[in-house]
């Protein structure tokens, strides 16, 4: 013990009491936990995106090579319709989006929601039914298939979303001049993969985007009946969002897909296993 009016070299004081050694380290350790708690998740990445990219494997494909260069971030995954994804990045629950929906994108960033917003990727959508094609739309142009089907009441799925691809049946339903409706129009309300799931389980028709009906077609009883038509063609894009917390994650994500190394990586995805590139890459080169 010092000596009075001295204080012990062992020891500290806080509002007139000594803390021993031991006290102290506790107190260290906890003042360090609060710290870091207040800290903001800057190493995590909030990516909303549509369920095709992620139900297709592409993501599988492409996060662990973004995650080897950029160690320091984490991504999150949240699947949904592409109409979804762009509400959560509204309400700031999203630094990053992946939709294949252009009118829902534009709205999007002229409403002041998003920073920057880049086309990566295309394939395009096919209506896909059971091989004996019960209502007899093979080949036929995308208007008449619809009207076929609405004619003969052939079991269609519709996803019922607001999902980039619910977007786009809607779309070519009012063109064809059809308002479906009826027992054998199945609004569902789910994901790409489940429609598809449900279509082959009913005998029944749905509109896929390519890559997602490819990568399940092994465990599914559908044909591609019709495709190559020009309003089929399907275009994703990658959006930075206004409200997201990790904005320099998510600009390092948006690099990374947009780059030389993410575009060669989405045109290759497929065609080992498939035999055919899902994805076609869409940034120039000299936009690298």
């Amino acid at each position: 013990m010092g000596a009075p009016g001295q204080s012990d070299p062992g020891r500290h004081t806080i509002a007139g009491r000594s803390l021993n050694p031991c006290w102290q380290t506790h107190l260290c350790v906890c003042l360090f936990l609060f710290a870091a708690a207040c800290q903001p998740r800057e190493r995590e990445i909030i990516l909303a995106c549509t369920t095709s990219v992620e139900d297709s494997g592409l993501l599988d494909a492409l996060l662990p090579a973004f995650s080897t260069q950029h160690p320091e971030y984490t991504v999150k995954i949240i699947a949904v319709g592409s109409g979804e994804a762009l509400a959560l990045a509204e309400r700031g629950d999203a630094d990053i989006v992946i939709s294949h929906s252009p009118a829902a994108e534009q709205r999007f960033l002229t409403g002041g929601h998003g920073r920057e917003r880049i086309e990566i990727m295309a394939n395009d959508f096919v209506i896909v039914g059971p091989v004996a094609d019960p209502a007899g739309i093979r080949g036929l142009p995308v208007g008449e298939a619809l009207r076929r089907m609405a004619d003969t009441g052939a079991p269609f799925v519709s996803r019922a979303d607001d999902s980039g691809t619910h977007t786009r049946e809607r779309s070519l339903w009012r063109d064809a001049g059809i308002e479906p409706s009826g027992s054998w129009y199945m609004e569902i309300g789910q994901g790409m993969g489940e429609a598809l799931r449900i279509a082959s389980e009913r005998a029944g028709y749905t509109i896929s985007d390519r890559a997602t009906y490819l990568a399940l077609s092994h465990s599914l009883e559908l044909d591609v009946l019709v495709e190559g038509d020009a309003g089929l063609r399907n275009v994703y894009s990658v959006i930075t969002t206004t409200r997201g917390r990790n904005r320099r994650g998510a600009d390092a994500l948006a690099a990374w897909l947009s780059s030389a190394e993410g575009q060669s990586r989405i045109g290759a995805f497929g065609a080992e296993e498939l035999g055919r590139s899902l994805f076609e890459p869409l940034v120039p080169a000299s936009q690298d």
